[in-house]
């Protein structure tokens, strides 16, 4: 799946609370997937926030796992089985995916259910300003992600079989309605009055536009494998948000690079962006590959963004406060959350000034 210069690249033993029986997981593997021999040993990946990742090695090839996390989980969250279900169908239609060899429900192998998928080999680049490519090749690279996400909203999710995905029509909505009760849920993690003010904010000012494609939900940099030389995607990871939604809302999650620090999730404001293109020229460069001529009220798509991704990190700190957080940092992370709500406040009182 990934490289080793990618955000999932440290590698160590698999963390006590997500150990399992390795002996079981290839007796299960030799009966469930073709050509596959052992003998197998597992690494885990240092990275990710949601769902164990661990790296399987074999004498001929190696695999990557993916699995829900130990303990009590909320509902509908750590859906693997997603994940696997929309990159193997996205696979026939030439998207860039990695291959899903087989999935898992038995709680018995490794102690939740999983996905076994191939390690793509290539970089990944933990920022999207691309800083460790020559000046020159920067836009190309940015292009390359522009392209690829304007390739899945074009996808035509009834014809490969995705049609039951998640519920057209209404996606900012519900998601407003989802994430404004998941935060107000979650109450290891506290309240914040900038989070207090969005929940009010938000469902007032819905835009008045309704479409409905096949998004991702986290579609940013460092979960995209690039060619080892060349501005390529070749695989698009961690599709555990994925649904049927408003492409504009998920490209807008996209370009929210714009306006975040490069402390939160990559960003790239404040930063030297020679040979990016500016905000407005990648908005435009996705206008044109999906035949749109603007977007309409697009702040208003980056401050729900910024909403939800700050409830996914208000998430993250209630699960470190009741212990089931995945990744290393996890804490770390769930403390950014008061950031980005105040980011997204500030944004929506512009909004409203404008």
């Amino acid at each position: 799946m990934v490289s080793a210069n990618s955000h999932f690249s440290g590698l160590g033993p698999v963390r006590e609370q997500h150990q399992f029986d390795p002996i079981a997981l290839e007796d299960w593997m030799r009966a469930n997937i073709e050509d596959f021999s052992g003998p197998l040993s597992v690494d885990q990946f240092k990275g990710g926030q949601s769902n164990p990742t661990y790296r399987l090695r074999t004498p001929c090839r190696d695999y990557v796992l993916r699995r829900k996390p130990p303990g009590v989980l909320l509902k509908g969250a750590h859906a693997v089985e997603r994940e696997a279900r929309v990159m193997s169908v996205l696979g026939f239609v030439d998207f860039p995916v990695p291959k899903v060899y087989a999935t898992c429900e038995d709680t018995n192998v490794v102690g939740s259910g999983f996905f076994v998928m191939e390690m793509v080999e290539g970089r990944v680049f933990w920022e999207p300003g691309f800083s460790g490519v020559p000046l020159a090749d920067r836009g190309a690279y940015m292009e390359a992600m522009n392209e690829t996400l304007a390739k899945l909203h074009a996808v035509d999710y009834e014809a490969i079989g995705l049609g039951d995905f998640g519920k057209p029509g209404r996606y900012v909505a519900r998601q407003v309605e989802r994430w404004s009760d998941q935060y107000l849920t979650d109450e290891e993690a506290g309240r914040d009055r900038y989070m207090d003010e969005l929940v009010q904010w938000l469902p007032d000012r819905l835009p008045a536009r309704d479409e409905t494609s096949l998004i991702h939900g986290d579609f940013r940099a460092d979960n995209l494998i690039f060619h080892p030389t060349e501005p390529k995607v070749l695989a698009v990871l961690d599709w555990e948000l994925s649904t049927l939604g408003d492409p504009v809302a998920d490209f807008a999650y996209h370009a929210m690079m714009y306006r975040l620090p490069p402390d939160i999730l990559g960003g790239i404001r404040g930063v030297n962006n020679d040979g990016l293109p500016s905000e407005e020229e990648y908005l435009s460069a996705y206008c044109r590959r999906v035949g749109r001529s603007n977007v309409p009220n697009f702040d208003y798509y980056v401050v729900f963004n910024m909403f939800r991704f700050a409830a996914i990190l208000h998430g993250i700190r209630a699960r470190v406060a009741r212990g089931t957080a995945v990744s290393e940092d996890a804490r770390a992370t769930g403390d950014r959350f008061a950031r980005v709500a105040q980011l997204a406040w500030e944004l929506a009182e512009r909004v409203d000034r404008s």
